[in-house]
């Protein structure tokens, strides 16, 4: 007898399967079974990964899902009792048939039915029984739930209707037993079912994890994912803990009665025969203009002449300067690109990126000048796929499609941010919805946040959880096993406490599990027949139609995927070079820019690289300073070496740029490879270069060579080692030695390449950027305004941002205008070399409406006040939250009246015009027919006469509606005292690129305004709080425990200045925050207060109202008194100290001057 299970979960039933696919096939073959199912909970996400795994181990995969069947149309999305709004069912995939059918089931129950899950009903079932067996599945089967509920004849019903739908000898009534006692009574039913009606039984455990131990850990993924704690009551459970993979034995002492059930398994196991084809690819077809066809009727020779046509066109376009031999050269490189291309059958490929990209040009979309290894391809660049000329740069096409290595070539391109969406429905409606689709992507349960998640539902205290998170390297791709051998204080926490030693085992079990889908940011699937022929389908968060299956998976298939990424800083670029057109009328064509201008170097090598594209992270400002670039080929190895790796050899590079003299190569045949990077390995192309010219490689072999280094493949690395040295005569390597080079110095060259090969950097790519960067800098050092009003634009959403160019820009000595009704465009505008702020990025005022009032002063002029604003924008969207919303970020300050002024009056002006046109609608006559001029005036609402909102108001309306402080700041007064006293600003703690400027456990002085506190009472009922404190450049949360809560409890309140001081928090859910250890309010830090006049007689004669104002107020505060002309500063005796607060403060300013009063 032999058994196979047929009902077995994944860790692809997401958070609700823990078996890992590697261990429960291996399991499987432990247990001595020649089989096994994959049938997860209405997806196949796992079905690729389960038969390669299946197949690596010598065991049969049978292809299968538990789905989810609608009791009535799948199209129903009524809400009824939760357990009749669908059934499970399983469906194995008998043969090829059956797993396209099953394929197509599955797509529908997302693209059709998904209602909470992805139901199908009877007639998807129908249209697509043929090739698949079914089973009845679970007490949650339509079967086992009619027989639960004593409901015989109902169960009977369905039972036939199944076997209907699938044909005699496909459907078989499952049996489980898992020791709950509603199964016993399902059973019964099921064996008098199966005596009544001759339908054949099968024998199933339900499993969800591999071992019986499993069920402790699997309990806590239900807690994950439920978001309960194991402790408590009301929660999901799977009682009993038999869900595991049982033995053959154990599964034939659960149904003695029924021994045709467990021989069945097998049965049907040997019926199931699906053979999934790798590696055939299934590119679709390039529809070519007719004119291509007209010397043959073969797709593959038109598609080649168009592609020959649209190259040689591109090549005399791209090279016209070109002597006649240089253009022989370039003639000869792309036939021999075209001659791969064309035998590797990639031809229709480059046709269908070269359509695209031609279309996003053709459209005004921004598209980057290349990404990846495809810069290396003259074929590329004459199809104006990229615009890096690889001749110039000295790239290398094998990069990027070597002969030697059959594999999918592979152009990934960046579009502008904003429009990117566009290429995307152009290419769905050129190949048709159904032949196009996102792709699938996977959060899984990493190291540090699977122990974060086991510790929250273990209900262990937040700080123990978090130190040993913390405990865990950043590392790319670590793991607890890994982490428990690198950092020895977590090894010895786990091996002397049993509470986080079981905290890391139970994690361990979860490590590495699916947590969720989500949407590839790029990808893309574009498929010869329609997608789920080849893949199942699946929904995303937003509605989308995406794959089941992920990249590398689809790559796998031979199915085309491509990435269509959208770059910021294009959609920046493209909007600088309209402003510049706008506000200066220069037709600005960066593509033709001067890249050896020293200015713009001189300001990538000062430093103030923000915003400049891939410069402007810290570490890279640093690097550039010391580097010094004074040519794009700096730029290009800075992007390559400022890497995690590479970044030990920039010493080494900067040592060479400066002192050139000293660099010496290994042998003569280096230097010239190695020269332009002043001798040292940085790009993955001049590991192939070495080879190539150093032992007679061909560059095809080179790149598999460089592969082979990059992996750490040592049995082919040791093999070339000898070819590399010695040469091999029958592959026609003739070897360094040949060559002229030593033995000794063949193997240091070669150990230099494996120790930088695995860190070494594709060119193409870092030129491409280099080149993004050069035009960024080159905008930002010659047109700044306009490029910083794009670059802010890019970041209209995001106020911290903006914040942190608000403050670069005044640094700039660039003008930040506040919103304007009658000069303000929907995004920042440049106005007389200063930047006017965005009126979209007001607060819950869309797009739609700021685009409505802009068309409406386009066409009928300026507004020429509130009343005139209102009547003719009644009816356009714009309601009294958005007249407010104008008022207080000043957008209507151009009226002449005050904001106060205006708050107080717009309510009567619109409802007063509302109810005016809605006479007029009627027919009714109003006063304002008959009145006349005069008598009007006296019927116009009154302006009240009253005193502006102060500064600070009106600085708290600014951040109310824009999110941001436009004209001014609430710290300015305070800027020099803020500057002493802390050490660290905002936004150093903002995580960007993995990078945070703050390092976790530091200590730290942080100085701002709070915004919003949160109290929160701890398990001991004692109270914490949570603030966010606000400086010039952002916010960051600070975490107040009890015990300095109490200390501190009366100044943790909105608008209070504050010092804090504490020590950095660091994990890997986001950005950094600060742990108080102690507050001080701005007012308690002793400070001067600085009062400037003119001269002595202006001091003379204001000192005793002066010195009688001082002496009313009571502080620690120096009063200085400065003399501009005498250059001279006298500071009052402690008798005129004072408490430099806004009040006082203000109060002088009045008196004096707003320049003339400062707190420092």
């Amino acid at each position: 007898m032999a058994f196979t299970h047929l009902h077995v979960h994944t860790e692809y039933s997401l958070l609700d399967g823990s078996s890992k696919i590697k261990e429960i096939v291996k399991r499987a073959k432990e247990l001595g079974m020649d089989s096994l199912a994959i049938t997860d909970h209405g997806v196949m996400y796992g079905v690729i990964d389960f038969y390669k795994a299946a197949r690596e181990a010598g065991i049969k995969p049978i292809i299968g899902c538990e789905i989810y069947v609608s009791p009535s149309s799948r199209f129903d999305k009524e809400a009824g009792v939760s357990d009749d709004r669908y059934y499970h069912l399983v469906l194995l995939a008998e043969n090829d048939t059956g797993y396209h059918n099953l394929m197509k089931i599955v797509s529908k129950g997302f693209t059709e039915g998904f209602y909470y899950k992805p139901r199908v009903d009877y007639e998807v079932l129908e249209q697509y029984s043929e090739g698949i067996i079914a089973l009845s599945a679970c007490l949650a089967g339509e079967v086992a739930r009619n027989l639960a509920k004593g409901n015989y004849e109902d169960a009977k019903k369905s039972a036939l209707r199944y076997e209907g739908i699938f044909g005699k000898g496909n459907f078989f009534l499952e049996l489980q037993d898992h020791g709950i006692p509603t199964q016993k009574t399902v059973n019964a039913g099921i064996l008098r079912l199966s005596r009544e009606l001759g339908i054949e039984l099968v024998a199933t455990n339900d499993i969800h994890y591999i071992f019986e131990e499993d069920s402790v850990p699997h309990d806590i993924l239900l807690c994950i994912q439920t978001q309960k704690k194991v402790s408590d009551n009301d929660r999901m459970k799977y009682e009993g803990g038999q869900y595991y993979l049982k033995t053959e034995e154990e599964m034939a002492a659960l149904f003695p009665y029924a021994k045709e059930a467990i021989e069945n398994t097998h049965k049907i196991a040997m019926r199931c025969n699906v053979e999934i084809e790798f590696g055939v690819r299934k590119l679709p077809r390039f529809q070519v203009p007719a004119e291509f066809y007209k010397e043959t009727d073969d797709d593959i020779e038109a598609s080649w002449n168009y592609l020959l046509h649209l190259c040689t066109e591109g090549l005399k376009k791209r090279y016209a300067s070109a002597s006649k031999e240089e253009y022989e050269k370039l003639k000869e490189r792309l036939d021999y690109e075209l001659s791969v291309i064309k035998n590797m059958g990639f031809i229709d490929y480059f046709l269908i990126v070269w359509d695209f990209i031609n279309y996003a040009k053709r459209n005004g979309i921004a598209v980057g000048p290349g990404r990846g290894s495809a810069a290396g391809s003259i074929v590329a660049y004459t199809l104006e796929i990229t615009d890096i000329d690889p001749i110039k740069y000295d790239l290398l096409f094998e990069r990027f499609l070597n002969p030697e290595r059959v594999s999918m070539p592979d152009i990934d391109v960046d579009f502008c941010m904003e429009r990117r969406g566009e290429v995307i429905e152009y290419v769905i409606e050129k190949y048709g919805k159904e032949k196009v689709s996102q792709i699938v992507t996977f959060g899984t349960l990493a190291a540090k946040g699977v122990i974060r998640d086991v510790g929250r539902v273990l209900d262990m205290p937040y700080a123990e959880v978090d130190a040993i998170a913390k405990m865990i390297p950043n590392e790319l791709n670590i793991t607890l096993e890994k982490a428990l051998k690198m950092n020895p204080m977590l090894k010895e926490s786990y091996d002397n406490n049993s509470q986080i030693k079981y905290l890391i085992d139970m994690s361990m079990r979860l490590e590495g599990l699916p947590r969720h889908t989500s949407m590839h940011a790029a990808g893309v699937l574009i498929s010869s027949k329609a997608v789920d022929e080849f893949v199942p389908l699946s929904r995303a968060s937003d509605g989308t139609i995406t794959t089941q299956y992920i990249m590398t998976t689809l790559e796998e298939l031979g199915l085309l995927k491509m990435d269509f990424l959208g770059l910021r800083t294009l959609t920046v670029i493209q909007n600088a070079v309209r402003m510049i057109k706008k506000s200066q009328n220069i037709d600005l064509d960066l593509k033709n820019a001067d890249y050896s201008d020293k200015a713009v170097y001189e300001l990538i090598g000062s430093g103030k690289t923000e915003g400049i594209f891939q410069l402007e992270s810290a570490g890279m400002k640093n690097f550039m300073k010391e580097l010094k670039p004074d040519n794009i080929d700096d730029i290009i190895a800075g992007i390559a070496l400022y890497r995690p790796g590479p970044m030990d050899f920039i010493p080494q590079y900067i040592e060479g740029k400066n002192n050139a003299e000293n660099i010496t190569y290994d042998c003569p045949q280096l230097e010239h490879i190695l020269k332009p990077t002043y001798g040292c390995i940085v790009y993955q192309e001049q590991v192939m270069q070495i080879v190539r010219d150093l032992a007679g490689y061909s560059l095809g072999r080179s790149d598999l060579l460089r592969r082979a280094m990059s992996k750490k493949k040592e049995s082919v690395m040791q093999k070339e080692r000898h070819n590399f040295v010695y040469g091999n005569e029958e592959e026609g390597i003739p070897g360094c030695i040949k060559n002229g080079i030593s033995e000794e110095i063949a193997n240091k060259i070669y150990d230099k390449m494996i120790d930088f090969a695995k860190y070494a950097f594709n060119k193409s790519h870092a030129a491409a950027y280099a080149v993004v960067a050069y035009e960024t800098a080159y905008l930002k050092h010659y047109y700044p305004v306009e490029f910083m009003a794009a670059l802010m634009t890019s970041f209209i959403e995001n106020s911290s941002k903006v914040s942190q160019y608000i403050v670069i820009c005044k640094n700039m000595g660039i003008d930040i205008l506040p919103p304007d009704i009658n000069k303000g465009e929907r995004d920042f505008s440049v106005e007389d070399g200063k930047i006017r702020y965005g009126l979209s990025a007001l607060k819950s005022i869309g797009k739609g409406v700021i685009d409505s009032i802009v068309e409406e002063r386009n066409e009928r002029g300026e507004f020429t006040s509130l009343n005139d604003f209102v009547v003719r924008l009644t009816g356009k969207e714009v309601n009294k939250r958005t007249i407010e919303s104008f008022i207080k970020a000043g957008a209507f300050d151009s009226f002449g009246l005050k904001r106060r002024q205006l708050m107080m009056i717009y309510v009567q002006v619109v409802d007063s015009i509302t109810k005016d046109k809605k006479n007029n609608m009627a027919g009714q006559m109003t006063l304002f027919d008959f009145a006349s001029e005069e008598d009007k005036q006296d019927y116009e609402i009154q302006v009240p006469d009253v005193a502006e909102f102060t500064k600070l108001e009106l600085l708290a309306f600014e951040k109310e509606v824009i999110g941001v402080y436009v004209s001014g700041h609430p710290l300015e007064e305070y800027m020099s005292l803020w500057k002493k006293k802390v050490t660290v600003v905002s936004t150093d703690f903002v995580s960007e690129d993995d990078d945070m400027k703050v390092k976790d456990g530091n200590r730290e002085t942080i100085g701002g305004i709070v915004t919003s506190v949160t109290m929160k009472s701890t398990k001991s009922n004692k109270v914490m709080a949570f603030f966010t404190l606000e400086d010039i450049y952002g916010t960051v949360e600070v975490i107040v425990f009890p015990k300095d809560f109490e200390k501190y409890r009366f100044v943790l309140k909105e608008d209070e200045r504050l010092f804090v001081t504490g020590r950095v928090s660091v994990n890997d859910e986001g950005d950094g925050k600060l742990i108080c250890e102690n507050i001080l309010l701005f007012d308690d830090v002793p400070s001067q207060l600085w009062v400037r006049f003119d001269n002595m007689e202006a001091y003379l004669k204001a000192e005793g109202e002066l010195l009688a104002t001082l002496a009313m107020d009571d502080g620690k505060d120096t009063v200085v008194i400065y003399l501009s002309a005498e250059k001279k500063k006298k500071i009052l005796p402690k008798a005129y100290s004072v408490k430099a607060d806004t009040v006082l403060v203000n109060k002088l300013k009045e008196k004096y001057g707003e320049n003339n009063v400062a707190v420092k």
